[in-house]
């Protein structure tokens, strides 16, 4: 779309000058991404590699800002330390916030925003990906036929359309998922204290959490982590769901208890299970550790299912999401240092 001068290129975004930002558990594609997007902002951004922790929170003195990750560690020993250092706000680069302490960024005066939402498509593309790529068995497939092995044997997935799918919170992310699966002619059930009006006139079902784990063949959890969505995965859950049932978490790790899921999956109760996240991924995830041993025991112990497929929280990982992440984070870092309200601040409830 043209701006009102009739340019095709995207309007100059005013900006505050001077705004220091310090980045955290930077990789070359946020590096790549919020350097396209600095062009438009102007902002003084140093960009890195070692996660921000108790440690490392040192580095960020000095810096008005400070841009953290979902594993990044925002408790109160490192809040307290980044505002000493004379951090004004922390901008994060996703959409949770879980990883922060907000009672002692209000107490100490430090702003916290976030990106509410940057490509729910990508999140919900990739949750829709590892329900077929799971049914059809496409993880194995590909390993056996890169060593020549051309049997079936194992391999056979069912049909998506006509299963009853459950899709738990219908925010910007599930309520795609949700679409998805119904033009792929699923019985579409949501669970969600708010329901979308959209999805009503489709036909999609909102149930309780009770009645959606008994009716469903497949369940996809896109909700955020709350005191109330802690382990909404737990033994007691897994144990009134359907046998064989298809469990997806593209939502954050610490929604299924994994130990419950083991046992579940061993049981058969869970006949398959794709994850994205997982509760302990912090120690795990976004590195190569490809030369070390696991020693986390429950992950290691996933790794052995033959029906799990596992991701290392690539859902959000387009191009057009990095992009909208890098625009809107270099947004709200603008708007902490010049005092702006933010519909993208967060708050303790």
């Amino acid at each position: 779309m043209a701006t009102p001068t009739g340019s095709d290129e995207p309007a100059a975004i005013p900006t505050d000058a001077g705004v220091e930002v310090r980045m955290f558990s930077a990789k070359p594609y946020d590096e790549a991404a919020f350097r396209t997007a600095n062009e438009r902002h102007g902002h003084e951004v140093t960009f890195l590699e070692p996660r921000l922790d108790a440690t490392t929170a040192r580095l960020a003195s000095g810096a008005t800002v400070v841009c953290a990750f979902v594993n990044d560690d925002l408790g109160p020993a490192v809040l307290e330390e980044l505002a000493a250092g004379g951090t004004r706000g922390v901008v994060l680069r996703c959409a949770g916030f879980n990883n922060v302490d907000l009672a002692t960024a209000e107490r100490i005066g430090l702003r916290i925003l976030r990106v509410p939402a940057y490509s729910p498509n990508a999140v919900a593309e990739h949750t829709l990906a590892l329900v077929l790529a799971l049914n059809r068995n496409v993880h194995r497939a590909y390993n056996r036929v890169r060593d020549g092995n051309f049997s079936l044997e194992g391999l056979v997935g069912f049909d998506v359309a006509g299963t009853t799918a459950a899709v738990v919170g219908t925010g910007a992310i599930g309520r795609i998922v949700a679409r998805l699966l119904w033009h792929m002619r699923c019985t579409v059930l949501a669970v969600d204290p708010y329901p979308d009006d959209h999805l009503v006139e489709l036909g999609v079902q909102y149930v309780s959490w009770d009645r959606a784990r008994a009716e469903a063949d497949l369940i996809t959890l896109n909700c955020p982590l709350t005191s109330e969505t802690h382990h909404l995965v737990d033994a007691d859950a897994i144990a009134e769901m359907r046998d064989g049932v298809m469990l997806v978490n593209t939502g954050r790790g610490a929604l299924i208890d994994a130990e419950a899921a083991i046992a579940g999956l061993k049981s058969g109760r869970i006949g398959s299970m794709a994850l994205d996240v997982y509760e302990e991924e912090g120690r795990l995830f976004f590195e190569d550790r490809s030369s070390e041993i696991i020693d986390d025991d429950v992950f290691a112990r996933l790794l052995t299912f033959p029906n799990v497929l596992i991701t290392a929280h690539q859902a959000f990982l387009t191009r057009e999401a990095l992009a909208a992440i890098a625009d809107t984070t270099l947004a709200n870092a603008a708007d902490v240092v010049a005092g702006r309200p933010s519909p993208n601040e967060v708050t303790s409830p």
